[in-house]
């Protein structure tokens, strides 16, 4: 596989396009230039769509919900052209994750799994679901009939972060489409390749024109065009909470479009002495922050674990990092990937700036490396003695830095998980079944881990609280996003 990898990478990519009522066409702003984080070099250009190009597709995605083309097929039909969506990603797989890899800088290794697998995944579980969402019959008097109906929204707009575009990507759109609405989407500016290729994907397995729109271009102007529309009914986001609150504000100055945020986290990961087995703790915990760099939401940023197995857990966990690779993210070998951008690399690196200036004590990395490859690349960091008034225990790294809090007992363990502003995912390990559940109770967030970290699928759903935002992907209950209620009230 590795030699159909390096093939692929040496392929030109063209520019990429703005995808309107099923026709690519060019933006009227400048295009953006695309640098691989791999090697800073000029990978392609993308086009920067303007506030009019955002309202071209905003109409395209309005007519096309309208006229029915997508949403009064029936359910067979939507199904049908899903799945072959789905058959056309697995096709594509490698292709798709070797274009991400290039534009993000996500290892080879995990983007196949995250990515392409994912996503083809995620469109055959929602193609699967359509002729399996009732409506209801209400309990009224003899003399009255009420029906409860689901219908499709209208218009959704989805937007999504750099780090897993496809694998989010798919969790936005799947169900979206699945409901019978049309979609306007805007990649990330820096990680736009593999969802434009989806678009090209989604034609040819016969979505109708206009149904999918895709934009891109900054957030800033793009992004803003999108949430600040008064014709999208729902928007969607995953990415970062001063984002979110923009976009919040946006949809106030607007139509008051219904926003859903899935926002950051910093995520506890509490260690136990009772834990079953401590070297697998060890060992996820490493993982669990540094592949993908720590960019990841979910990601165990914080680890908190007991103090009389700290030094020896801690050990542990040394030496797991120690075994991780940071390398090319195109080799198979290839355990931490690429940092996605030349600012993200120096926000990374001020927090370990800031780690030392409060006085914790950094016990492994802390530096950028592999500067000789002309990339974005940065040492997994392993920073002891934080507190939870220090910075790097209240926000978000987005990055390979993982900070250790000790406790004594439970209840010290409990409010430190949740000494943050934060709720999206957290990880338990311990042998104490009564505990593993108090803590699942106790913990403030979207998702626990218990004895393990990061395993999920589509059958649940992901979502945070807190600051870390409201709503659900995945799951059935993702489709409460992209569908109205409307009841009928029938007199007999």
């Amino acid at each position: 596989m590795q030699d159909q990898i390096d093939r692929l990478a040496t392929l030109p990519v063209p520019p990429g396009r703005l995808l309107i009522d099923g026709i690519w066409s060019d933006g009227q702003d400048n295009p953006l230039p695309v640098h691989s984080p791999i090697d800073g070099r000029l990978l392609t250009t993308l086009e920067s769509a303007s506030a009019v190009d955002v309202a071209r597709a905003v109409a395209s995605a309005r007519r096309a919900f309208e006229d029915g083309r997508w949403a009064q097929q029936s359910p067979a039909q939507r199904k049908a052209v899903l799945q072959r969506l789905a058959d056309l990603i697995d096709k594509h797989a490698l292709e798709l994750a070797v274009l991400g890899v290039r534009d993000n800088g996500t290892e080879i290794s995990m983007a196949l799994k995250a990515e392409p697998a994912s996503a083809a995944q995620t469109f055959r579980w929602y193609a699967e679901a359509i002729d399996k969402v009732y409506g209801e019959i209400a309990p009224t008097a003899p003399n009255v009939l009420a029906l409860i109906h689901r219908e499709p929204v209208g218009v959704v707009a989805a937007i999504v972060p750099w780090n897993f575009p496809l694998m989010i990507g798919a969790w936005k759109l799947a169900p979206a489409l699945a409901a019978g609405n049309s979609v306007v989407l805007k990649p990330p500016e820096t990680a736009s390749l593999t969802l434009l290729r989806l678009g090209e994907l989604a034609l040819e397995a016969g979505l109708p024109p206009g149904v999918l729109n895709i934009v891109t271009g900054p957030g800033r102007s793009t992004g803003e065009a999108l949430a600040l529309s008064m014709d999208v009914d729902v928007l969607v986001f995953t990415g970062s909470g001063g984002t979110g609150r923009r976009l919040l504000e946006y949809a106030a100055r607007s139509n008051l479009k219904r926003v859903y945020l899935e926002l950051g986290g910093k995520s506890p990961n509490v260690a136990f002495a009772d834990a079953p087995d401590l070297g697998a703790a060890a060992k996820a915990a490493a993982s669990g922050i540094f592949r993908n760099a720590g960019q990841v939401c979910v990601a165990g940023s914080r680890l908190l674990v007991e103090a009389a197995v700290a030094d020896d857990f801690l050990t542990a966990v040394t030496q797991a990092t120690a075994a991780m690779t940071v390398g090319n993210p195109l080799s198979l070998g290839t355990q931490i990937g690429a940092i996605n951008s030349p600012e993200q690399l120096v926000r990374n690196l001020g927090f370990v700036d800031s780690a030392r200036a409060e006085g914790n004590q950094i016990l492994t990395g802390g530096g950028q490396t592999r500067q000789d490859s002309s990339g974005w690349f940065m040492e997994p960091t392993i920073v002891a003695g934080v507190r939870p008034e220090h910075r790097l225990f209240r926000e978000e790294v987005f990055g390979p830095i993982l900070s250790v809090t000790t406790f004594t007992t439970e209840a010290e363990a409990l409010s430190l998980a949740n000494a943050t502003d934060f709720g999206l995912a957290s990880g338990v390990w311990t042998s104490n079944l009564s505990r593993a559940h108090r803590m699942i109770r106790g913990i403030k967030a979207g998702v626990v881990h218990v004895n393990t970290y990061g395993g999920t699928d589509g059958t649940v759903p992901l979502g945070g609280v807190r600051q870390s935002g409201n709503g659900h992907d995945k799951s059935l209950h993702a489709f409460d996003k992209y569908t109205d209620l409307k009841t009928a009230w029938i007199a007999l």
